[in-house]
């Protein structure tokens, strides 16, 4: 019996020493699924240092020109349109006739008025001669005083009538001289509200016009930038069509009122030169500089939407979680934003990402954290 477990002890020490002496301790395998259970979803995350940078960009917008002065046209009598001899985009003169109302009751009260001129003046003629005789026969004694003062008296009446005869004349050619619509000034039809046939009313614009002269590039703005405008005073204006074609101006005007539909604010560049190429209504696009400032700018890639709010993910290096924090945008660029608030210099924000992240989230960053100076060496900026 003996002999029989000293010989079973002997095999087993045999079977023992065939096996390699590395073999994993059972506890050790033991642990490393207890430490994937407690951090299953560990992001794979690259991340930037923030910090502030001189930031100096251009703001460009498109607009059309215009006119500095546009000049609502009007017929300064009643009628019924008979004519119409000018078309939108027409250029016209000050004295050029644009319109013709039927003159049918301006040349009956001319004629009248011509008529009382007439008869006006067959009265003076006969108060004259009367008056002489009566100024002739007081001289002999033949006539009495009465009668030469009552020939007196006619002469002067009719000469009044007379007058008030040519000054009721003048106004009815005047009136005539109404149904004829002209200008007053030269430019370009931009519109009209009417058409052969129509009655019009005495003082009812039917046409706008351009003006000749200067032209401002007409900018619609968001009211952002006109609280905070361009460091230039000087906006360069080119044409959308021919970039070769340039022009100067400088801020003539800000509408007060911001538009409901658009949100935006109309600004006016009055130009200093037109060139020719810059017709009305043609599209240009005007550039301004900002003055340069420093503010933390992060990529595009960075920028998160949480609660209908702009956002970005903070990475904490102590903790190697992650937290979502809302931040205010100053302006967004083709490849980047520049931020006003939310992020201090030397915070640690996920710039790549950020799909796969939720608050209180431990992450895994990929590389040393980069820099803005970083990024702008690698052609980031």
């Amino acid at each position: 019996m003996t002999l029989r477990l000293r010989s079973l002890a002997a095999s087993m020490a045999a079977v023992l020493a065939g096996f390699p002496a590395t073999l994993p301790v059972p506890v050790a395998r033991a642990e490393a699924p207890a430490a994937a259970a407690d951090d299953p979803s560990v992001v794979l995350v690259r991340v930037r240092r923030a910090q502030k940078t001189p930031v100096a960009s251009d703001v460009v917008l498109t607009g059309d020109i215009q006119a500095q002065a546009q000049t609502n046209v009007a017929f300064r009598t009643n009628g019924k349109v008979a004519e119409r001899r000018v078309e939108v985009g027409d250029h016209v003169t000050a004295d050029q006739v644009l319109a013709v109302l039927e003159p049918l009751t301006q040349r009956a009260n001319l004629d009248n008025a011509r008529a009382a001129l007439v008869s006006a003046e067959a009265q003076l003629t006969q108060a004259k001669v009367t008056f002489e005789r009566q100024k002739q026969l007081i001289g002999s004694g033949y006539t009495t005083r009465p009668s030469y003062d009552n020939a007196e008296q006619q002469l002067r009446t009719s000469q009044a009538a007379v007058d008030s005869a040519k000054a009721a004349l003048g106004t009815a050619e005047e009136q005539l001289s109404y149904t004829e619509l002209r200008a007053g000034v030269s430019g370009i039809v931009m519109s009209r509200t009417f058409e052969v046939g129509q009655v019009v009313q005495a003082g009812q614009a039917v046409m706008v016009l351009a003006q000749d002269g200067p032209r401002d590039a007409v900018f619609n703005v968001y009211e952002a930038l006109t609280a905070n405008p361009p460091a230039e005073k000087t906006i360069r204006v080119t044409l959308q069509s021919d970039p070769r074609v340039e022009a100067t101006g400088h801020v003539r005007e800000i509408s007060p009122t911001v538009d409901a539909s658009s949100g935006t604010v109309r600004v006016k560049v009055g130009l200093e030169e037109t060139p020719p190429a810059m017709s009305l209504g043609a599209v240009v696009i005007g550039r301004g500089r900002f003055a340069q400032r420093e503010a933390v700018v992060l990529p595009w890639s960075a920028l998160y939407r949480s609660d209908d709010r702009p956002a970005v993910w903070i990475h904490d290096p102590a903790t190697g979680k992650v937290s979502i924090r809302g931040v205010e945008i100053d302006r967004y660029g083709f490849d980047d934003i520049v931020l006003k608030d939310g992020v201090a210099p030397g915070e640690t924000v996920v710039i790549a990402g950020i799909q796969f992240l939720r608050p209180g989230q431990r992450v895994a960053v990929a590389g040393p954290a980069d820099t803005a100076a970083d990024a702008a060496g690698k052609g980031g900026r």
